[in-house]
């Protein structure tokens, strides 16, 4: 990916930021990092200007992905969620209905890695939400010290 792909996905990333601000931490982690991930994707197709408004539509779609995803999660979601980072291994799914609201998750740690402050997991959120079309959110968790999970931008 050249610079200037790079720097347009910060630009959009940091611009979506302002946006992200109103809504609850989960709701900006999950569109901060939505946003990210859709623009890289879109930094994969096209040339010149057809490149640069790839990157745009996914950072856009990425971000509106990412923070619906979050927005939906509850704290019972957000346990089986941690659960998942603490106890599966890399490769292995842990799927679950949330039973107030219906909707259907399944967490995938794809990578775990040591960074400076501990241990950090990769994983895909495949969310169906209300019966819509199957969503997709792909992020970075490092534990923190008092054991949950964090986020990582």
């Amino acid at each position: 990916m050249d610079t200037r792909a790079k720097f347009l996905i910060v630009a959009l990333a940091a611009f979506a930021m302002q946006f992200a601000a109103c809504g609850s931490m989960e709701e900006q982690e999950g569109e901060i990092i939505g946003g990210v991930v859709g623009g890289i994707i879109g930094a994969q197709f096209g040339e010149g200007r057809g490149k640069t408004a790839a990157i745009i539509v996914g950072v856009m779609a990425g971000s509106m992905i990412g923070r619906h995803i979050a927005e939906t999660m509850d704290e019972h979601d957000r346990m089986y969620a941690a659960h998942t980072l603490n106890d599966s291994r890399t490769g292995e799914t842990t799927h679950w209905v949330n039973p107030d609201n219906g909707n259907v998750y399944e967490v995938t740690p794809t990578r775990t890695f040591e960074s400076a402050t501990g241990p950090c997991r990769e994983f895909t959120i495949d969310a169906t939400l209300a019966g819509q079309a199957n969503q997709q959110m792909y992020g970075t968790a490092c534990l923190q010290a008092d054991g949950s999970w964090r986020l990582q931008p």
